[in-house]
């Protein structure tokens, strides 16, 4: 087996934070925008719910954590559907974030170089 390794250098991560069982909702709004998957895991807030001594017993701790890598010129249209099917321009919804990426390293087939190297030449000819 090879080990062809191949740098991505125009990456960014959107990750958000949303209350346990939100995330299928981000997850599908991602990929109607382009996005190709999600790593979705779960994480507990700390914060808040301590300030709030005795009130904090109703904010739910247990969060829902998603990061979604998209291209740079993706990142908008992804971050917009994700924002409007996560309602979080409502209170304690979640919140999201997105981090530009140095360099991503992955396997990319024969196959899918090829054709992003032919869209390319396209482009550059045009």
């Amino acid at each position: 087996m090879s080990t062809n390794m191949t740098y991505l250098t125009d990456v960014a991560m959107i990750t958000c934070v949303v209350q346990t069982g939100d995330a299928d909702v981000i997850v599908k709004a991602a990929r109607e925008a382009g996005a190709t998957g999600a790593l979705v895991y779960h994480g507990r807030g700390i914060g808040m719910r301590e300030r709030l001594g005795i009130l904090g017993i109703a904010v739910d701790a247990a969060k829902d954590v998603i990061s979604v890598l998209v291209s740079s010129e993706q990142t908008d249209i992804v971050a917009h559907n994700i924002f409007k099917a996560g309602q979080f321009d409502t209170p304690g919804r979640g919140f999201l974030y997105i981090t530009p990426l140095e360099k991503v390293a992955t396997y990319i087939p024969e196959t899918v170089k090829a054709r992003l190297q032919n869209k390319r030449s396209a482009q550059e000819g045009s």
